[in-house]
C-alpha cells in the first residue's frame, strides 16, 4: 500500500494584520511537510466579504516570505488543486451544498436576523443554550424549494444529530468526545451565497488532498461539525493536530491588548526572521539536547509531530529579544549585519517617508539624528510629568489613552487622515482642545513634547508600534486597575458608540 503524501496547509483570513499565531501555525505545518518531502499549501480564506481586503492578503504573503516559509502551492504560484482563494471557488461550494440539501443532510433556513436575535434572547432568559431553535429544519422540501424559487432570502444549515456523541481523534490529545446536543445546526451557506468557514474548509481540505490539519486548539470545538460533513460526503478525514495556544504572561490567550501580535510589529522592531521562527518553534517543541537556539533546517531534521508539548506556551517578549541578540552577535559578520540593517530601516524608501515630514524643520543635516531617533529606537524615554495635561491626574490621562487605544484598534486603514479624524472626534466628545489631547501622545510616541508631526509619525511607525508605545505610557502613569477599567468601558461605550 502506497503511503499517503504529506500535505499541510495554512489557511489565513485576510481580515487584518497577519498575526504571530498565524506564523506559529505556519511554521509547524511547513516543517512537517518538509520533514516528509511533502507539500505546504497556502490558501486564502476570503469568504468574509465585508472584512477581507487585498491589502491584508498582501501583508500575509509578504510576512510569510519574510519569514522564509515559502509555499509549494497557492496564490501567485498556482498549483494542481487551485484556485487557492475561496472567493474564486464559489461554484465548487454550491455543488456540495446542493448535494447536502438533496440528500437531506442540510436545509434552507428562512429565519430573519431579527427573529434569530429574539430567539437567542428568549433562550438565554430561560437558561437554555442560545443556539438556533431549528424552526426551519422540518419544512417539507417541496415547500422550501418553492420559497427559494420565489426569491425569499435564506441561508443553508446542516442537520446536526439531536442526540448521541461525536468521537474524534486528535494526534496530540487522543480521543475527544462531544455531545451532539451541545452543537447548533451550523449555517454552511450565508444569505449572500458565500459559504461559511465550516463548509468551505472541509471541501477545500478534501479536494486539495490535505493529509494533516495543523492549527490552534481554539478550533477543537469546531471539529465535530467538520467530522459530520466528512461523514455526509463519505470522505476520510485528515489527521487533526491542534497546537497549544500562545499565551500572555498571565496565561490568557495571546492578544493585542497585552502583547504585540502583528508579524509586522516584529519586523519593524528589528527582530530577525530566523530568531522569530526559532522562538515560535520553542513554543511547542524542543531539540532532544534542549538547546534553545536552533535553525529551521535543524528543526526540520529533528521534528516529530508527536513530540509537540501541550503545556500552555507563554510568549515572553524579553526572551525573544534575548534570543534575537544571540543571533545578531553569533551569526552575522559586520557586512552581513549591515545588509540586514539597510534592509530593515536604513533603506531609501523608509528614509524618504521620514525625510518628507522632517525637512521643513531642519536647519542643518545633523538635525536629522535627534529629530528622527524615535523611528529607529524602540526604547522611548518617558517622563510622567510630561504625559500629564493641565488639571488632569494620572488616572484621567490613563483613561483617555485607553479609550484612544480601543478606537485605534478598530481602524481598518492606519493613515494620518483616519488617525486625525479619530482624534478630532475624541476632542469633541471629551471637550478637550486637540492641542491638549495630543500633548501626551507626542510624548508617548516620540518621547518629546515637540517632534515630527504626530499623525504622520504614527502612520510611518504603524498601528502596532504606535499602540505599544501608548501602552508603555500608561504603564509609566500607573495603568488602570481592573475595577477602573470596567467602569471606563461603560463610559466609553456610552460616549463613543456612534463613532
Amino acid at each position: 500500500m502506497t503511503a499517503k503524501k504529506i500535505r499541510t496547509r495554512l489557511a489565513p483570513s485576510p481580515t487584518g494584520d497577519p498575526h504571530v499565531g498565524t506564523a506559529y501555525q505556519a511554521l509547524f505545518g511547513y516543517v512537517w511537510a518538509k520533514k516528509n518531502n511533502g507539500s505546504f499549501i497556502l490558501r486564502i480564506e476570503d469568504t468574509d466579504k465585508e472584512r477581507s481586503t487585498p491589502e491584508s492578503e498582501r501583508a500575509i504573503v509578504d510576512s510569510l516570505k519574510w519569514l522564509g516559509l515559502e509555499w509549494d502551492e497557492g496564490p501567485e504560484i498556482g498549483g494542481t488543486y487551485g484556485p487557492y482563494r475561496q472567493s474564486e471557488r464559489l461554484e465548487i461550494y454550491h455543488e456540495y451544498i446542493n448535494r447536502l440539501v438533496a440528500e437531506g443532510h442540510a436545509y434552507p433556513c428562512f429565519c430573519s436576523r431579527e427573529r434569530l436575535a429574539e430567539v437567542r434572547n428568549e433562550r438565554q432568559k430561560a437558561g437554555a443554550s442560545s443556539g438556533y431553535d431549528r424552526k426551519c429544519r422540518d419544512i417539507p422540501p417541496e415547500e422550501a424549494t418553492k420559497r427559494v424559487e420565489a426569491g425569499e432570502e435564506f441561508t443553508v444549515r446542516m442537520k446536526v444529530p439531536l442526540e448521541g456523541t461525536c468521537v474524534f481523534e486528535d494526534l496530540l490529545r487522543g480521543e475527544i468526545e462531544k455531545d451532539w446536543a451541545s452543537i447548533d445546526d451550523q449555517v454552511i451557506m450565508k444569505a449572500d451565497g458565500f459559504p461559511t468557514y465550516h463548509l468551505a474548509v472541509v471541501v477545500d481540505d478534501h479536494l486539495m488532498k490535505i493529509s494533516h490539519i495543523i492549527r490552534g486548539e481554539e478550533w477543537i470545538n469546531s471539529v465535530p461539525k467538520h467530522v459530520l460533513l466528512y461523514e455526509f460526503f463519505g470522505w476520510e478525514p485528515p489527521v487533526f493536530c491542534h497546537l497549544p495556544l500562545l499565551r500572555n504572561k498571565d496565561k490568557s490567550k495571546l492578544s493585542k491588548r497585552k502583547n504585540p501580535v502583528s508579524i509586522d510589529w516584529y519586523r519593524k522592531t528589528g527582530i530577525l526572521p530566523e530568531a522569530l521562527l526559532n522562538y515560535l518553534g520553542m513554543m511547542g517543541w524542543h531539540l532532544s539536547d534542549d538547546r534553545e537556539k536552533f535553525s529551521l533546517h535543524e528543526m526540520i531534521d529533528n521534528f516529530r509531530l508527536e513530540d509537540i508539548s501541550l503545556g500552555g506556551p507563554v510568549f515572553d517578549l524579553d526572551k525573544l529579544l534575548w534570543l534575537n541578540g544571540r543571533y545578531i552577535r553569533e551569526d552575522f559578520s559586520t557586512d552581513d549585519l549591515l545588509d540586514r540593517l539597510v534592509e530593515w530601516g536604513l533603506n531609501r524608501e523608509h528614509f524618504e517617508k521620514i525625510l518628507d515630514i522632517c525637512k521643513g524643520r531642519m536647519s542643518c543635516l545633523s538635525d536629522w539624528g535627534d529629530m528622527t531617533n524615535h523611528f529607529f529606537n524602540n526604547n522611548i524615554s518617558l517622563s510622567k510629568d510630561e504625559l500629564l495635561i493641565k488639571n488632569r491626574d494620572e488616572t484621567e490621562i490613563c483613561e483617555i489613552l485607553q479609550m484612544i487605544l480601543w478606537e485605534l484598534e478598530k481602524l481598518d486603514r492606519f493613515t494620518k487622515e483616519s488617525i486625525y479624524l479619530l482624534f478630532k472626534e475624541f476632542s469633541e466628545k471629551l471637550d478637550i482642545k486637540l492641542k491638549y489631547l495630543t500633548q501626551p501622545l507626542y510624548i508617548a510616541i516620540s518621547g518629546k513634547a515637540v517632534s515630527t508631526p504626530l499623525f504622520d509619525t504614527m502612520e510611518i511607525l504603524g498601528s502596532d508600534i504606535s499602540r505599544m508605545r501608548i501602552r508603555s505610557a500608561m504603564e509609566e502613569l500607573g495603568n488602570l486597575s481592573g475595577k477602573k477599567l470596567k467602569k471606563l468601558e461603560k463610559k466609553y461605550n456610552s460616549l463613543f458608540a456612534d463613532i
